[in-house]
């Protein structure tokens, strides 16, 4: 019986696999760079967005003939939403700050039965309109969150996420987040409208300076949000009705409002095309946002590997959609 020698591996042998090593650790560390250098790169802007990075263009004036007849008809109120709400004991502001901080509040009695009147009235609309509903969890993973285009961080290094101590989760910002990975790691018959509403938290109310008093700026709220899962040759489109959608909301409410077409600047990572919606709220003597709504291409799609087969057959990545429906907070603060 043959006996198999045991190899002798030269020392040039061990060389190679020593460089093989580290070569193999410096790919993974230039991988991982890559990988973070790509996900920081913001989405494609569309051709319709303002020329001027930081102005924003006017597209639509809702219960008014213009901005400046809003403004004439509807001066500065001596009396905010705060001080009318804490008169009328729908509101209250003081214990909220003594047990959770600036930023918070509580709705009493009728304040509380105007938050659920609103909500069930934005969610009768929407499923009107088509739209699923969804009641999404408030909680999700950091891997989720990023993949949406939201960071823990904004440019001024406000923090923007609550995470989960000890644990790689967070709190949502909006029911964008949890409704978009509704079909993550998938294929997706489109189209497909949800509307979903939850509890939104928002880290960087109390950095705000005169935005913290009342009910504008908060840590925590009520929204019903809307969310499309389409395809690339429609997204354009049903942009722009969900944008009518919104108006038609606002308008019903009597609320008089401004829609604006928003510039670079005011894009975040995933939007290639975003409008805002803002009020004019007396009480605050200024426009306020109320509403915005994005097209975010498929940005989202491709991080969240949502597909869908298009006509020929193939799989692509789907466009996604996203507006607010009711933001409960903005809501009572703009109602006239």
């Amino acid at each position: 019986m043959k006996v198999l020698k045991k190899p002798v591996f030269s020392k040039s042998s061990w060389s190679f696999k020593t460089k093989i090593t580290d070569l193999e650790a410096k790919l993974e560390s230039l991988s991982e760079a890559i990988h973070n250098a790509v996900e920081s790169l913001p989405n494609w802007v569309s051709h319709t967005v303002p020329a001027d990075p930081h102005t924003a263009e006017l597209t639509e004036v809702i219960n008014g003939e213009s901005i400046d007849q809003i403004e004439a008809t509807m001066p500065v109120s001596k009396h905010d939403h705060r001080t009318i709400g804490l008169k009328l004991g729908l509101m209250e502001f003081e214990t909220a700050a003594r047990i959770s901080g600036s930023s918070w509040y509580y709705l009493i009695n009728d304040g509380a039965l105007l938050e659920q009147a609103l909500v069930q009235y934005a969610l009768s609309r929407a499923r009107k309109a088509g739209y699923k509903m969804v009641i999404p969890p408030s909680i999700v993973k950091s891997e989720i969150v990023h993949a949406c285009g939201f960071k823990p961080r904004d440019q001024n290094g406000e923090k923007q996420v609550y995470g989960v101590e000890g644990e790689d989760l967070a709190l949502t910002g909006t029911a964008e987040i949890p409704l978009g990975a509704l079909h993550s790691q998938s294929t997706v018959s489109t189209p497909v409208k949800y509307v979903g509403v939850s509890r939104a938290y928002r880290a960087e109310a109390g950095a705000r300076g005169t935005d913290t008093a009342g009910l504008y700026r908060v840590h925590e709220f009520t929204k019903v949000e809307l969310f499309h899962f389409t395809t690339p040759e429609s997204a354009e489109e049903e942009l722009e009705a969900l944008r009518d959608f919104q108006s038609s909301i606002i308008r019903d409410l009597g609320i008089r409002a401004k829609m604006l077409n928003m510039p670079t600047t005011d894009l975040g990572a995933p939007a290639m095309k975003k409008y805002d919606c803002e009020a004019w709220m007396p009480g605050r003597g200024s426009w306020g946002e109320l509403t915005s709504c994005s097209n975010c291409g498929d940005y989202q799609a491709r991080r969240l590997g949502i597909k869908q087969k298009n006509k020929a057959g193939k799989l692509e990545y789907v466009h996604t959609l996203n507006g607010t429906a009711m933001a409960v907070p903005r809501v009572i603060v703009a109602i006239p």
